[in-house]
């Protein structure tokens, strides 16, 4: 039977949330497909990934190991994975959509005569793979055709990782045949979207400011509900763009994709490429002076106020709430 392989990522050692992600996603086409699950990491030393991957619901983890794939090469991933892949045959390869995956995978799929379907954010019955279009303003369903497997790269928050199942897998080492002269490139630092530490993308709980604040000297108010519910500050795109916040946390699809437990939306307004960053939050609490603004068609709880007044009652409230 033809099984499903997913590429599983590291971060810090272990394996990153975006991969668990890509796992759900995995497990997801399988209930459609009725195939299994297998996984695999790379490196020169992946003990510790394979048995973390392996106490989920997967077929098997292949550890993909060699000197050569101590560090990141473009190169050496696609050399290593072209040959598990020509040797187990899998029907779907699934990514997670990270710097990385961007770098190697059309690389990796055009040399095996195949397309990637990139930043996929939905997996129907088909299977249908849906992506966004034009800033989130349209939907594109694509379905794999012809021989060879289909590769898919899963948009980070499109896919729970809560919702990935234990279970115990079996662990296997695959050694590809890789020569030095065919690393072309020397291994350099993990590309990073910004200069600075910021990851919105790991929060739990994010409180995002936008142009209802009015001006950089209010942010204080916004900054302190954040501290207070130990959050992260995130912003739209028009704060970043004024300079008031960082670049680094804008939150869009100019910006980062984020999946929180709480994204408390403050003075936003709720355009289409905002949105597209916040559809995996688990829940929305939006603050508008406006009823009409578009932020209240996504948000699961809304609040119709001046965010002047609205942020500190409930930056009060919430220090109330932890005494």
């Amino acid at each position: 039977m033809s099984c499903i392989y997913v590429v599983i990522e590291e971060r810090d050692g272990r394996v990153s949330r975006i991969s668990w992600e890509a796992i759900a996603a995995a497990q997801k086409l399988a209930a459609l497909t009725g195939q299994p699950v297998n996984a695999a990491v790379l490196g020169a030393q992946t003990e510790g990934l394979a048995a973390e991957a392996a106490a989920k619901a997967l077929s098997k983890v292949v550890r993909i190991e060699h000197p050569l794939l101590a560090a990141y090469t473009a190169d050496g991933f696609t050399l290593a994975l072209q040959q598990l892949i020509e040797k187990e045959n899998p029907a779907h390869v699934v990514f997670p959509h990270t710097y990385q995956v961007r770098d190697y995978a059309p690389k990796l799929a055009t040399r095996l005569g195949q397309t990637l379907v990139g930043d996929v954010t939905a997996i129907s019955d088909g299977p249908l793979f849906t992506r966004q279009l034009m800033q989130g303003r349209l939907n594109g369903s694509y379905r794999h055709s012809g021989n060879g497997p289909c590769f898919v790269s899963v948009q980070a928050g499109a896919f729970r990782a809560g919702e990935v199942q234990p279970g115990a897998a079996a662990v296997t080492v695959f050694t590809p045949t890789i020569e030095p002269a065919q690393i072309r490139t020397r291994p350099s630092e993990r590309f990073r979207g910004a200069a600075q530490t910021v990851d919105l993308g790991a929060a739990q709980m994010i409180v995002g400011v936008g142009r209802g604040i009015k001006d950089a000297a209010n942010l204080p108010l916004v900054q302190a509900l954040a501290t207070a519910l130990g959050a992260e500050l995130g912003a739209s795109r028009p704060i970043c763009d004024n300079g008031w916040l960082a670049m680094e946390r804008q939150i869009g699809s100019s910006g980062q994709t984020i999946a929180p437990k709480l994204y408390l939306a403050l003075g936003i307004s709720g355009a289409i490429q905002h949105l597209v960053g916040i559809k995996g939050s688990q829940c929305i609490a939006a603050v508008n002076k406006d009823p009409g603004a578009p932020i209240f068609e996504t948000a699961d709880y809304g609040i119709v106020g001046d965010l002047m007044e609205v942020v500190p009652a409930l930056t009060e409230a919430v220090k109330a709430a932890q005494q």
